[in-house]
């Protein structure tokens, strides 16, 4: 019997719900309150400094260092009144997570004592060293300058005892090593293009807002089941396993009631979620046993973005209080649905219109159309590198399977939007066209009241859908800072804004109208970004086979993948645009490439040690199981056909198993030598692309034939937690 795995099992089952220890008052009363937000920015600070701050957050303009210096002494009061003793620069390294280095609030006082200190020079700059994390060549790692710089924008927060500054982090060059300061860049550069765009339609606007709502999706692994897999624990995937004979075919699991200790966890989860001021909204069970999701209400997109960042180590924290591990990997289950983040995202004036609404005159519909339509055409021009933007090691098991959108960026729009753009190209400008922002349903009997449809439908298999009054880009992974998706579609957009203006303006100065220029640019935008749009089933082989004449990128290799960065048009966009440079995106692609292949590489490790010291010898031991039977059955009846009989099936087991061994055996050290001469190539794009190619084949050919062991070696000795186990218990 294999002790781990039943003791694991049996722990799992018997578990009761950890209660969440809840606040007595309502949300309202304690939403952000470890957040030094704007209340606390009041109580804390000078009427002088609070007006100097909250006008830089607002208008992006410099801090001077007086200020900061006024800003440090407030902050610092206000978190050694709640017990801080630490603080540090939280910063967004190219790892997909987050990274902090924790100093306390202490300086010598010159007599041998300690004093509380926090000056606006530790504030607004520190140099973390931190020159371990990947820059792509950016830095060396004897060269310890990497700086991490405050943004005022997005608020300071505590954890524990630890103040937590959002920061970007940048080398001594001035080349961005993270997320965040590609990202601001992106956003202030579309904020502008859009502005200069909305003008056209009306004067009265100071700033467009970028807004981001994201969708969590998640597993959730009693810890004792966990910590009994290997692969869960080095990998966050699980990869071997025979698929459950129930999994999700009923969809019994999905908007299902939340299994009670789930619902602890959740309540736990949105406690500590609202203290730090994470508008955390709707919660649910998905599609597959044991997957949930959580989304918030949408705020500003760097906002948004650290919130997700926040929110996946607050959920890991959480989790374990309730004995619980959480998988954020985007496909930790074969089978099953995997996990993505769904990221809502739109646009918005300082005056509260969504650029992305249709309105109530034909000028406001032209604004409609005209956002939507520069919109698809940005995700035309550049499908490749907002796939490459998603694309990794782990997402590429989750795409194009499982109600995942497919690894070929096309855009729906919906019936209605459809039609009104295909009416736009063929009509003359004096057609007015008119969009409903809702329409009725009416259901027949009484005691329903009349529903309000969205103008558009849902497609589950697109990449990119428009979804009433933004769009939802739904390829990124779970497990992903949401910045690499959000800074090359903000950059796309804004550079296409920019094109469009100039576009109009050469119409402008050929003598054509202002409104005759924009139709005439927006007919022809629209006829030339129709191979994006697709509105059908995104699974199905003769999509791939019309994605491929109709030009779009078709490209399955992740390595191959990510060469859409290094493409002349992606260079001119984000280096025209300011958001990155050459050099910049160089290093981001080394760093990339040379994650894919450390994650493939850890996993035909694991593979291979989980084979050769887990599974291989159970088999073996069953196998003795098997021939010790034989072996008896023989001595008992000697060469009477009787035996031959009951011996047949043992001896057909027999021989599966020793197949099933010999080609593990085999495919391993096959695994090996195709890890040893892809470890020979110095070229990171090269090498990537060796274990794409080479080895990661491996990792299906290796579980195929465990798998089948699982299905006939004796349950009891079966050294890991079935996918049953996995799933079901809760």
């Amino acid at each position: 019997m294999s002790i781990s795995r039943f003791n694991a099992v049996e722990k799992a089952s018997n578990r009761k719900a950890v209660e969440a220890v809840t606040p007595e008052h309502k949300v309202s009363e304690y939403y952000g309150e470890n957040v030094f937000n704007r209340k606390a920015m009041q109580k804390y600070l000078s009427k002088e400094t609070y007006k100097a701050l909250t006008h830089a957050i607002d208008n992006g303009t410099p801090i001077d260092r007086e200020i900061a210096n006024h800003v440090a002494a407030g902050m610092r009061m206000w978190a050694l009144e709640k017990g801080v003793t630490h603080y540090t620069h939280w910063f967004q390294p190219l790892t997909d997570g987050t990274a902090e280095k924790h100093d306390a609030f202490v300086e010598h006082d010159g007599n041998g004592g300690m004093i509380e200190e926090f000056s606006g020079k530790l504030l607004v700059q520190q140099e973390p060293d931190a020159s371990s994390f990947p820059n792509g060549g950016l830095r060396n790692t004897f060269e310890a300058r990497g700086y991490s710089a405050w943004d005022p924008s997005s608020p300071a927060f505590i954890v524990d005892d630890t103040l937590c500054i959002p920061t970007v982090f940048i080398a001594y060059t001035g080349e961005a090593l993270d997320y965040k300061t590609p990202l601001i860049r992106s956003i202030e550069v579309l904020g502008e293009a859009a502005k200069d765009v909305y003008r056209y339609f009306d004067e009265d606007v100071n700033k467009i807002i970028t807004y981001l709502g994201w969708e969590q999706e998640y597993f959730l692994v009693d810890e004792d089941l966990y910590s009994a897999r290997p692969d869960l624990s080095l990998t966050e995937r699980t990869l071997l396993g025979h698929e459950s004979a129930k999994n999700q075919q009923l969809d019994d699991h999905y908007f299902g009631a939340i299994p009670s200790r789930v619902q602890e966890f959740m309540k736990d989860l949105e406690t500590e979620c609202y203290k730090l001021g994470i508008p955390v909204k709707t919660r649910h069970n998905e599609v597959a046993p044991n997957q949930f999701e959580l989304a918030p209400i949408y705020e500003e997109c760097n906002l948004a973005n650290d919130h997700n960042q926040l929110l996946m180590s607050v959920m890991k924290r959480v989790a374990r209080r309730h004995n619980f591990r959480v998988l954020l990997h985007e496909k930790p289950f074969n089978g099953v649905n995997g996990s993505g983040k769904h990221c809502n995202w739109s646009m918005g004036t300082d005056k509260g219109v969504n650029l992305f609404s249709p309105g109530k005159d034909r000028e406001d519909n032209l604004r409609f159309i005209t956002f939507v339509v520069n919109t698809i055409m940005a995700v035309y021009k550049y499908n490749a590198l907002l796939k490459a933007s998603i694309a990794s090691a782990t997402n590429a098991h989750r795409l194009g399977a499982n109600e995942a959108p497919p690894a070929i960026i096309s855009t729906f729009l919906g019936t209605q939007i459809s039609e009104i753009l295909d009416k736009f190209e063929n009509s003359s400008i004096e057609d007015a066209i008119e969009v409903d922002d809702k329409k009725g349903l009416h259901l027949g009997f009484g005691q329903i009241p009349e529903l309000l449809l969205d103008n558009t439908d849902r497609n589950r298999t697109s990449p990119f859908a428009f979804t009433g009054n933004r769009f939802e880009f739904r390829a990124p992974g779970s497990s992903v800072n949401c910045g690499s998706a959000m800074l090359a579609l903000n950059s796309a957009v804004a550079y296409q804004l920019q094109q469009f203006k100039k576009d109009v303006e050469a119409l402008q100065a050929e003598g054509k109208s202002k409104e005759v220029a924009i139709f005439k640019v927006l007919k022809a935008y629209i006829k030339e970004s129709k191979p994006i749009r697709f509105d059908g089933n995104g699974y199905s082989d003769e999509w791939k086979e019309e994605a491929a004449k109709r030009g779009l990128d078709c490209q399955n290799s992740v390595p191959l993948q990510y060469d859409a960065y290094l493409k002349p048009e992606s260079i001119e966009m984000f280096t025209s645009t300011g958001v990155l440079t050459q050099k910049e995106l160089e290093a981001r692609n080394e760093v990339k490439w040379e994650v894919y292949i450390k994650k493939v590489q850890i996993e035909a490790r694991v593979l291979g040690d989980l084979s050769l010291n887990h599974i291989i010898p159970v088999a073996v031991r069953y196998q003795s199981v098997l021939l010790d039977n034989i072996a008896k059955l023989k001595e008992t009846f000697g060469d009477d056909p009787e035996f031959r009989d009951m011996s047949e099936e043992p001896r057909r087991l027999v021989r599966k198993i020793a197949g099933h061994i010999c080609a593990v055996t085999k495919k391993v050290d096959e695994m090996v030598e195709a890890r040893k001469k892809a470890n020979r190539l110095t070229d990171l794009r090269e090498k990537a692309i060796a274990y794409h190619d080479s080895v990661a084949p491996y990792l299906d050919e290796i579980r195929s034939h465990i798998d089948d062991l699982e299905l006939m070696v004796d349950n009891q000795m079966w050294p890991l937690p079935k996918y049953r186990e996995l799933l079901f218990i809760r």
